[in-house]
């Protein structure tokens, strides 16, 4: 691409031009984070609130309508402001060149970009994001509320007399990983439960190999479980969380911790001898209440039957309790990852046949499947 060539136009034209390609990154790779993170690699002096835009495929009108749309109608912003935010952070705050937005406006705005051209997306973007470049320009009180928010952790600059360079890991370079587009997707629940939860596809730029997760993505979808749990329909408190093999143990750690008051922490570490699967003496089972509410966390759904081996297990030692499932990834039987049906699942029948009370997945995965961060058993 002839980037100097689009920067020599019209300023309508180059808009035209990089809202084109705004829509076409997303396309790709399913994600407005992604996609403005692309775009601004591209464009250097694109400011990240003008590329978070044209990545969610919005005018400027079309963002104050969706900005008014997310705080319930209760404001009347205009394709005038939004142009203003942005004069400001492409000018890196000026003096007299637009106006910064605040920090309530920027959470407002983040969400609204998070839901994607079509409005029907949930992907979590960070109100901070919206302007790293132009971020110590901000009020200070914004700069602290951003900060006491988890919102934006400032970064050293690349003038800065430190020695920079990326973290690698067994002498690779990775970059985070693409997050495919968000849909939802009818599982088993409770009775009167909500049984649509939102799902994220996990599409692997190299088929026949295992994906690589970062810890972004790991993190993103330890987050997406959380909210599916909170969604349920009702309250759910665990009394343990149960993490299958390591990857699983890492996940119920951070459930336990961030969702359910700390509750007890238990580990089942399979064992497989050709064709059979045994539990390790080093698992671990806490002591609990009568018929307990557990909440099983395992890492990805295949074909074997893990969940209805550790199912049986639990049952037997918790007489009466409450099983629960929430794995990170599920692989898909046909090769389109937005499964119209939970039946489309290659691990669906064993789901089911687990009698679990509700299941919460964060994403689909292909063939030959997905490996975790620092390659966690």
């Amino acid at each position: 691409m002839n980037v100097a060539k689009s920067q020599n136009g019209s300023p309508q034209a180059r808009g035209r031009e990089l809202a084109k390609q705004g829509r076409e990154l997303f396309s790709s790779c399913g994600s407005v984070k992604a996609a403005a993170r692309e775009l601004m690699n591209r464009h250097r002096d694109l400011p990240s609130i003008q590329a978070f835009r044209y990545s969610a495929g919005l005018s400027q009108d079309q963002a104050a309508i969706r900005y008014n749309e997310v705080a319930g109608n209760q404001t009347t912003l205009g394709g005038t402001t939004i142009n203003a935010w942005e004069s400001w952070a492409r000018t890196r705050g000026a003096s007299g060149v637009g106006s910064p937005p605040s920090f309530a406006s920027l959470l407002i705005l983040a969400k609204a970009y998070g839901l994607g051209p079509h409005g029907t997306a949930c992907e979590s973007i960070f109100a901070g994001d919206l302007v790293q470049e132009a971020y110590e320009k901000l009020a200070p009180e914004d700069q602290l509320a951003l900060k006491a928010a988890g919102d934006y952790a400032p970064a050293v600059a690349a003038s800065d007399s430190v020695h920079l360079r990326s973290a690698v890991v067994d002498g690779s370079r990775a970059t985070d990983n693409a997050v495919g587009k968000d849909f939802n997707l009818v599982v088993p629940t409770i009775d009167h439960g909500n049984p649509a939860i939102c799902v994220f596809s996990l599409p692997n730029p190299n088929p026949g190999q295992l994906l690589d997760l970062t810890w972004n993505t790991f993190g993103f979808g330890v987050q997406r479980l959380m909210r599916q749990i909170k969604s349920l329909g009702r309250r759910l408190d665990a009394d343990i969380c149960i993490g299958i093999n390591e990857a699983g143990l890492v996940m119920a750690t951070f459930l336990a911790s961030a969702q359910f008051n700390r509750c007890s922490i238990g580990y089942l570490r399979c064992n497989r001898v050709r064709n059979e699967i045994t539990f390790a003496a080093e698992s671990h089972y806490p002591e609990s209440v009568e018929a307990p509410v557990i909440v099983i966390c395992d890492f990805e759904v295949k074909h074997a039957d893990v969940v209805g081996l550790v199912a049986r297990e639990l049952r037997e030692r918790y007489p009466g309790a409450e099983l629960y499932f929430a794995v990170f990834g599920a692989m898909t039987k046909g090769n389109s990852l937005e499964v119209q049906s939970f039946d489309d699942l290659t691990g669906a029948t064993i789901m089911q046949a687990a009698r679990f009370e509700a299941v919460f997945i964060a994403a689909t995965m292909s063939p030959p499947g997905i490996e975790p961060p620092l390659e966690l058993r």
